[in-house]
């Protein structure tokens, strides 16, 4: 039932708003260039990777070393505005329909985290990752690591129809007044650091 009404969500969502698809993708197109969407592999359930669809809202500028500058020197005006309302997220429709995201979970990682993740935290994996989740109505980007892996793991312990639907309804008012869209100090969110300590097999 769950994923039945992900998948006519999702679908009416990108039947209704395909005209405001095709109005990024235009404009994004002439601003900054293609590719209009940015693709990346993220951990999805049970930690197998996919990859995750978002239009783009940073350039690849590099270092004379060859490396990527930081978000925030990345980060075009137009991605600023596209990250600050989660326009920018509209492609992960296409990644509900195709079954590697639900709409509420807890969001997806880059691979890079895999091993970040004590035996607790890691149980975050036991479900799909969501377009919207508990932490992103409860701080969202501006939440440290610690509580938003605690809040992942609780709607695994706790989630059910009824609070997927009061997270989805809470989501609007969090995007309606740009809540929590990054962590003080930078642009987007700080990077997941491996813990500081671990029982044996943690990771």
């Amino acid at each position: 039932m769950r994923r039945c009404f992900d998948v006519v969500v999702a679908a009416a969502f990108l039947i209704a708003a395909a005209p405001v698809f095709a109005a990024i993708a235009a404009v994004l197109r002439n601003r900054q260039g293609p590719p209009v969407i940015f693709r990346q592999l993220r951990l999805g359930r049970g930690g197998q990777p996919f990859e995750l669809w978002k239009f783009r809202t940073m350039t690849d500028a590099q270092s004379t070393e060859g490396e990527l500058l930081p978000d925030a020197e990345r980060l075009t005006p137009l991605g600023r505005w596209l990250r600050s309302t989660s326009l920018d997220e509209l492609p992960e429709l296409w990644n509900v329909l195709r079954g590697d995201m639900n709409l509420v979970g807890p969001r997806p990682l880059p691979v890079a985290y895999r091993d970040r993740f004590t035996l607790t935290e890691a149980r975050r994996f036991e479900v799909y990752p969501g377009l919207t989740g508990w932490a992103q109505i409860n701080g969202r980007n501006a939440v440290n690591w610690d509580d938003r892996l605690t809040m992942d793991v609780w709607y695994v312990d706790n989630r059910s129809p009824w609070l997927d639907l009061w997270i989805l309804l809470r989501t609007a008012g969090v995007v309606l007044h740009r809540q929590g869209v990054s962590a003080e100090g930078t642009a987007t969110m700080h990077e997941l650091r491996p813990p500081k300590s671990e029982s044996p097999g943690a990771r």
